[in-house]
């Protein structure tokens, strides 16, 4: 316990590496048994949360790590789980599917039928674009970048719609090929949540907060703050392509109506809930957020009743954002604030 009650930073190599292989095999082991222990719609809500955490630990590296407040993971997640469709489904599977027009001869003949390397093509497409995009983006701060990258979720949004020789236009893709089972999806979020706090406790990542923390103070002290705004951009975008390939696979159809804002408001939170900076919070905040929105299901049941309070369709959003409003009132930065679980143990361990 007291290893893991450490800040990394104070860890040897050995050390970290030996927490990471604990932590490793203690929740491969815990995917390995569940489909065991738990149901099927269980199972389902697992896997849904651990999409979450990809795109809710990706997320934070922009939002909350590097301090920059951005609207758009709602636009690279459809990028990711279009690119994952066309890759997995077969040209002759695409010949019946698109209805609306014929799909274009590089996107009927592209063809990858190896979900993993479909995931990583899906993330690397999302990262050229977030490349793209951040010439115009980062020449703007604050509240103006909110709006220029929430801008460019609607784009992506109204550019799927209307060409349907890409995407087959408001009808989507269905018949995706379901590779992601639980355990894959599971496995790919824990090899997320290695790489992005590897990203965040490294010297690029100390170079993000600093640019949170004040960008031009680390501009004056040599820090390039446009190339590290965009690496964090651009891997960010990387995870959230990976997870929208996931949640294509998941699903098994989709079409442009599932990448509203609301994703991206979802998503945000996550974040804030958990605490802006936090991945211990972002992954916390995800099981809380998803978890508890399936726990208070039955309320939207009109046969469901507690005493004289009766199940209507609606209550159940009432509720959670009651509960959210609560957290949030005794929690302003966020239940962990700015700080990882072991800080917030060693803290309490101190203070004890």
């Amino acid at each position: 316990m007291n290893v893991i009650k450490q800040k990394i930073k104070t860890l040897t190599p050995k050390e970290y590496f030996s927490l990471i292989a604990i932590v490793t095999a203690l929740f491969l082991a815990f995917l390995y048994f569940s489909p065991k222990i738990f149901s099927d719609y269980t199972l389902t809500v697992l896997g849904n949360i651990y999409i979450f955490i990809i795109l809710a630990i990706s997320y934070n590296l922009i939002n909350g790590v590097t301090g920059q407040f951005s609207l758009e993971p709602n636009g690279f997640v459809a990028i990711g789980a279009y690119v994952t469709a066309i890759l997995m489904l077969s040209p002759e599977l695409k010949s019946e599917i698109y209805m609306l027009t014929n799909p274009l001869p590089f996107i009927k003949e592209a063809y990858i039928p190896i979900p993993f390397l479909a995931l990583i093509i899906s993330g690397v497409v999302g990262s050229l674009v977030a490349l793209t995009l951040a010439f115009p983006v980062f020449r703007v701060r604050g509240d103006y970048l909110a709006i220029v990258t929430l801008g460019f979720g609607f784009i992506i949004r109204i550019f799927l719609i209307n060409t349907p020789s890409v995407s087959n236009g408001s009808m989507g893709l269905d018949s995706i090929p379901g590779f992601a089972s639980y355990f894959l999806i599971g496995v790919v979020a824990l090899i997320s949540i290695i790489l992005v706090y590897n990203i965040v406790y490294s010297r690029y990542g100390r170079a993000m907060k600093s640019v949170r923390d004040d960008e031009d103070a680390a501009l004056a002290m040599g820090i390039n703050t446009f190339k590290i705004k965009t690496m964090a951009f651009m891997t960010s975008a990387f995870f959230e392509g990976v997870g929208g390939g996931l949640l294509a696979s998941s699903i098994g159809s989709i079409s442009p109506d599932q990448f509203t804002f609301m994703l991206t408001f979802q998503l945000l939170i996550i974040i804030v809930l958990g605490g802006l900076g936090s991945m211990s919070g972002a992954i916390f905040a995800t099981f809380l957020f998803i978890g508890g929105m399936e726990i208070l299901r039955p309320l939207d049941d009109a046969s469901w009743q507690l005493g004289p309070i009766h199940g209507i369709p609606g209550l159940r959003m009432v509720v959670f954002s009651l509960i959210l409003l609560l957290l949030m009132l005794f929690a302003r930065r966020g239940i962990f604030g700015d700080k990882e679980i072991w800080d917030i143990i060693k803290i309490r361990r101190n203070n004890g």
